[in-house]
């Protein structure tokens, strides 16, 4: 489809970013935290995939390709507007997380709690990520990407895309941890009448 494209068929694009389109917005959204800038960076991340499709060498999948276009776009809207709020990549500072933190990752009481509202505690905690953990957990647990994807995306080390997707975990765990026991509801005591 790509070949055909770039030999005329310029209507085809359509279809090629269509199965991308919502996870190029979210992925822009979860960065800028906000819907307009968010539809204005997936728009302009298609626009610069047009303009450069000649450049994809298919080294990688093309949905690898188009996110590390959004990323880019994303993260550069981020610089120019809050130079304060982007992290270094090359962080790699333990923090006070520990590796026990991680044991109740998947036990989220969603039964005790409406889901709604678990899901408005997540996107909060994930809004409030770092820039260099959430766009990992994105890529590896929103987008189901594999971790040598996720690397190429980000263009960082499989080993990096695995720390940073742990301590994204531990960090989430320890926002959400208190929230969730706090909205979960106590159990009711039922009591056996026969």
């Amino acid at each position: 489809m790509i070949a055909a494209i770039l030999s005329g068929e310029h209507s085809l694009f359509h279809e090629l970013i269509r199965p991308y389109e919502r996870s190029v917005y979210l992925m822009a959204l979860s960065m800028l935290k906000n819907e307009a800038d968010a539809e204005d960076a997936a728009q302009e991340a298609f626009l610069k995939a047009y303009r450069n499709l000649a450049r994809f060498r298919a080294e990688a999948r093309f949905s690898t390709w188009l996110i590390s276009i959004v990323l880019n776009e994303a993260r550069g809207r981020l610089r120019r507007t809050q130079p304060a709020l982007t992290d270094s990549l090359d962080d790699d500072r333990e923090g006070d997380i520990t590796p026990m933190q991680l044991t109740d990752w998947r036990e989220i009481p969603s039964q005790a709690v409406e889901r709604e509202e678990v899901c408005a505690l997540i996107r909060r905690a994930l809004l409030n990520l770092p820039l260099a953990y959430r766009e990992v957990f994105i890529l590896r647990e929103i987008e189901e990407r594999n971790v040598q994807e996720t690397a190429e995306t980000l263009g960082i080390t499989a080993a990096s895309v695995k720390m940073r997707l742990h301590r994204a975990r531990l960090m989430l765990q320890k926002h959400l941890a208190p929230q969730l026991k706090s909205a979960v509801p106590a159990p009711r005591r039922r009591f056996q009448w026969f």
